[in-house]
């Protein structure tokens, strides 16, 4: 599998579908990356949910990815876990993983080296504008997004408030892919998820 093109994180707040048909309709419109972020449901129903997300994503040919828990990662047989600064520390969910994926969100420099150091197989970056999606801190731009480029050997997803009006900036600083949860939830799914995937093609990133 390969880090690169759009990463759907999916987000209950502004889908105003259920989880399963708003990926479907992901997937469907040629995204192949898809990142499950839950925070309010039992360990259980996360389980479960990663279980359908898995089955649906293998039908598509896509990566599934699962937020915070190694764990049901592993247990779902999902392609990997994406762990942020104050989830399991990266050596030990290396454990847990074997060599499946393992993301790890950084939001300055010495936290993009460390990870990219101790084996991590992507970094998250940002939010490189300002989110209402999560408090993740001020906008860091993407002048520190060229940096952190400049500096670590693996692929850097960016994340944070990447939109169509936006994206080109994003990807011309060397983003391998970006994040996004509002900027496809946010009005027509389907009509969103096609216009990005569309850009994408026009400049020529092949696995979108």
């Amino acid at each position: 599998m390969y880090i690169n093109g759009i990463c759907f994180i999916t987000d209950k707040t502004y889908c105003n579908k259920p989880l399963y048909e708003t990926v479907f309709t992901v997937l469907k419109a040629g995204i192949k990356f898809i990142q499950y972020r839950e925070k309010d449901f039992t360990r259980r129903e996360i389980y479960e949910e990663a279980l359908k997300l898995r089955r649906l994503t293998r039908h598509f040919d896509a990566m599934l990815i699962i937020n915070d828990h190694a764990d049901i990662a592993l247990a779902a047989d999902a392609d990997g876990v994406h762990l942020g600064q104050d989830d399991l520390p990266l050596k030990e969910a290396r454990k847990i993983m074997g060599k499946k994926i393992i993301g790890i969100s950084t939001h300055n420099l010495e936290q993009a080296k460390e990870a990219g150091a101790g084996g991590a197989d992507y970094i998250g970056f940002g939010p490189l504008f300002h989110t209402t999606t999560k408090d993740a801190g001020a906008p860091v731009g993407v002048d520190k997004l060229m940096i952190i480029k400049q500096n670590v050997s693996v692929p850097v997803v960016a994340i944070g408030g990447i939109n169509l009006e936006n994206i080109e900036s994003v990807i011309n600083a060397g983003a391998d892919a970006v994040a996004m949860a509002t900027a496809i939830c946010r009005g027509e799914i389907a009509e969103n998820a096609e216009r990005l995937v569309k850009f994408l093609i026009n400049k020529d990133i092949k696995r979108y």
